[in-house]
């Protein structure tokens, strides 16, 4: 074959697994072989819409079997998938599409409010919608594929060639679209194989939506790769996805600590046979001690992870045998992945010494779509990850936070990942994220902002008394604010300028 993409994937895959279940999502489940065939014949639709090498085609929707088709169509194609965050407004929406110059945008039907904008707005694109009837008149999905001839075409497609645009979740300005290559997912695979030890009796539970990065590079792709089963749930809710691991003997789940925490403290918990479970991987943050305390009391354990949108999005991950012994750390470098933490100058940071994280690999990516001001993110083959931390002696990563969040406090660094495991470990705290905030004498302090367990409350004062001696006096949070949940990104990140563009003003007063 002359097509070495992930588009070729499937069909190396259909000779060894064409009878094995791939996908099973609601009360559907596809083998490898209807797989095979539903997405050959999107490409052939594709194509009669005109999307050819380079092209750009859209998915707005949550996890189901429609984004898979949506990405291996492409891929057979030489086209670029651009999935679209479903949680964004619809000029956000709009932006990316017109960003990246999509043609093509396949849609749930749920999801029609923010579609129909975007293609009143940008009138050349063409509109398929997932759902049993059309929807204000636009062709389902369904229809499409089974009026298509599938696509027999070998299209030359190599690793260098773009596969997927990801827009980040733009924390810090309008969001950038990472131009992850064909290579860059091929070998975020082979560590994830590497590293994660991936099997083909796997059955893969995926409660992080495919259109963030972590769920389709770190646990989609690798799995399809292997010929194993995914288990597509649309939305986390934690009574469920219980059942489902039971029901399914689910051996891996992928989530974050926030994820973990409200499946170990939902009532079904205790009562749940979790026996089938052999890979718990976790990213985002650090897993606070008490969720850890909970699932190695039913004999399970994490491995943690770090990485980026920009990595595909693998770095460095700890294994589950050193998550006490390493506790905090996100573990060492992938297989074929290299870090340095580097100082304000450049030069090596020595073991303990905190400074900005540097990233290389085959799995890294080496521009932004459409974004030349952006290139200096990228220097000597290393990419500038924004993030701060630490090697130990061992060569273990342990990640402080993001730059633009350090705090200084009266001359003093403060890194919010630090206060934030601290309070976690409070009886009394469910989430806590921690932001600077102006002051007159020291420039900027430490707040929480804390969602309380139920039945628990929490002042200020209470919070300083709980944190004093346990924390530098400058480190512990000087004021609070009690929420009932936290803003947060698709991949459950806390969406600290939220936070700050809404307490701000409250805090000044």
């Amino acid at each position: 074959m002359r097509n070495q993409g992930i588009g070729s994937w499937l069909d190396r895959r259909l000779a060894k697994s064409a009878d094995r279940t791939a996908v099973v999502h609601g009360g559907r489940t596809l083998t490898y072989a209807q797989l095979h065939e539903r997405f050959h014949r999107l490409a052939g639709a594709l194509a009669e819409a005109g999307v050819g090498r380079r092209d750009r085609v859209a998915s707005l929707g949550e996890n189901s079997p429609a984004f898979l088709e949506a990405l291996f169509a492409a891929g057979l194609l030489g086209a670029v998938l651009v999935p679209i965050n479903t949680r964004l407004a619809s000029p956000e929406v709009c932006y990316q599409l017109e960003d990246a110059g999509v043609s093509v945008l396949v849609h749930d039907a749920g999801l029609t409010g923010l579609a129909v904008p975007a293609a009143r707005d940008l009138p050349g694109i063409t509109r398929w919608v997932v759902a049993e009837e059309p929807v204000q008149g636009t062709p389902t999905l369904d229809a499409v594929v089974a009026g298509a001839r599938p696509w027999t075409e070998d299209v030359p497609v190599g690793l260098e060639d773009l596969a997927v645009i990801l827009y980040t979740s733009g924390t810090t300005g309008r969001p950038k679209g990472a131009c992850l290559t064909h290579g860059n997912f091929t070998w975020n695979c082979v560590n994830v194989l590497v590293d994660y030890d991936v099997s083909a009796d796997e059955v893969a539970l995926m409660i992080s939506p495919m259109f963030h990065v972590a769920s389709l590079g770190m646990g989609v792709l690798p799995i399809l790769l292997k010929g194993a089963t995914l288990v597509l749930e649309s939305r986390f809710e934690p009574g469920r996805v219980l059942e489902l691991i039971e029901r399914h003997r689910v051996t891996w789940l992928s989530g974050v600590p926030t994820t973990y925490q409200m499946l170990c403290e939902h009532p079904d918990w205790a009562r749940t046979d979790l026996s089938s479970l052999r890979k718990l991987t976790c990213g985002g943050s650090a897993v606070p001690m008490r969720v850890l305390d909970a699932y190695e009391d039913r004999g399970l354990a994490f491995t943690a992870s770090y990485g980026m949108t920009e990595t595909s999005p693998g770095a460095t991950n700890l294994p589950a045998a050193r998550s006490r012994e390493k506790a905090g750390s996100s573990g060492l470098p992938h297989f074929f992945s290299d870090v340095r933490v580097v100082g304000p100058d450049g030069s090596p940071a020595a073991p303990g010494e905190t400074g900005e994280i540097l990233l290389s690999g085959p799995n890294v990516i080496t521009e932004y779509w459409n974004r030349p001001d952006a290139a200096g993110s990228f220097e000597d083959g290393w990419f500038h990850s924004g993030d701060l931390g630490h090697l130990d002696a061992d060569g273990f990563l342990f990640v402080s936070d993001r730059m633009k969040d350090m705090i200084i406090s009266g001359g003093e660094n403060v890194y919010p990942a630090e206060v934030e495991a601290a309070i976690l470990e409070l009886p009394a705290v469910a989430a806590v994220a921690v932001i600077g905030v102006p002051d007159e004498k020291w420039g900027e302090v430490p707040h929480a902002v804390v969602v309380p367990r139920e039945g628990h409350d929490l002042t200020a004062e209470a919070l300083q008394e709980r944190l004093a001696g346990r924390l530098a006096r400058y480190k512990v949070p000087k004021t609070l604010t009690l929420v009932d949940e936290m803003p947060r990104t698709a991949s459950g990140k806390i969406r600290k300028n939220v936070l700050r563009s809404e307490l701000r003003p409250e805090v000044a007063r």
